[in-house]
């Protein structure tokens, strides 16, 4: 009989899960950027053409991708756990929905390097019980899942598999490995041939098929045809449509763009204008745009004076 689940317990396997998931990721971040440098420098050893030592090298890339899958796998895991977390204080034993998840991380957590990984398996060891863990490290009822199995036995890589990793990485790099496979294939074949211009006109000769007369067609059919044609050639005047302009308000300027415009078939739109109200003047200011007469200032000057 496994041990009664306390709350306490099932809260540390939920910190430890969250603790394991930063983790994994954080790993699986690293892993990537040391494939990076060594990819390129097995693209480095293909151009020397030492394809010997990148044979042999490139096995460890394959178990790097590998580990790195076995990774995302057990992170799956643990957010399954995670959100399932209510199960685990519904009952002692483990619930059929969760066996897979925790039997497969029992399993795999010792031969990973994430400590936080271990400890959630020592959790689940004290929930479900010693035969529990027994039965999920040996996997003697088959229920670990077969992706982290494989992943994690030791057996080399085989040879098209080697010899694809060398080749994709001859690609993404531009290194012309195998010697010859990208071969010149020469100037293309000309496929022009003069003879058939007769029989399947095309381009300017098709249209000067199109503009001659047909013959065996009354003159209303062939008035028509025309009609139609110069129809779908013709475009729209530019004075087609509403008289009134379009009216777009262009967005709020804002720190990242200072100037906003509002463009409408690579056209900008801007808003239209009113024009000022025409203002009326008197004869007096009309002349001299807008200057009084001497004559006027005279007189409004001898006015002053009375």
């Amino acid at each position: 009989m496994p041990p009664p689940t306390s709350p306490v317990l099932v809260t540390k396997i939920k910190v430890q899960l969250k603790l394991a998931i930063a983790r994994l990721r954080m790993v699986q971040k690293r892993d990537e950027a040391l494939a990076k440098t060594q990819r390129r420098a097995m693209a480095q050893l293909l151009e020397q053409n030492k394809v010997d030592s990148a044979r042999i090298r490139v096995e460890n890339i394959i178990r790097s991708d590998i580990i790195t899958e076995l990774h995302e796998i057990l992170e799956l895991y643990c957010e399954l756990l995670l959100a399932r977390a209510g199960l685990l204080e519904a009952s002692p034993t483990c619930d059929p929905g969760l066996e897979e998840a925790v039997k497969s991380i029992i399993y795999a957590a010792p031969k990973t390097e994430i400590k936080e990984l271990q400890t959630v398996r020592t959790l689940l060891a004290e929930k479900f019980g010693k035969e529990f863990v027994l039965q999920a490290t040996e996997n003697s009822d088959g229920k670990v899942s077969e992706g982290v199995v494989k992943k994690l036995s030791v057996t080399p890589p085989k040879d098209e598999l080697v010899q694809g990793y060398l080749e994709e990485i001859a690609r993404a790099y531009g290194v012309d490995w195998p010697k010859g496979k990208n071969k010149e294939l020469g100037d293309p074949p000309d496929f022009m041939d003069d003879d058939d211009d007769d029989e399947n006109p095309s381009g300017g000769q098709a249209q000067r098929v199109l503009e001659e007369p047909l013959v065996g067609v009354d003159e209303e059919a062939a008035a028509e045809l025309k009609a139609q044609e110069d129809l779908s050639k013709a475009t729209p005047p530019k004075s087609f449509g509403p008289a009134i302009p379009l009216h777009v308000n262009p967005p709020s300027p804002s720190t990242d763009n200072i100037h906003p415009k509002v463009t409408l078939n690579r056209q900008e739109l801007t808003t239209p204008t009113k024009k000022p109200a025409a203002v009326t003047r008197k004869p007096s200011e009309q002349k001299g745009d807008g200057v009084p007469d001497l004559d006027e200032l005279a007189k409004r000057f001898a006015q002053l004076k009375r």
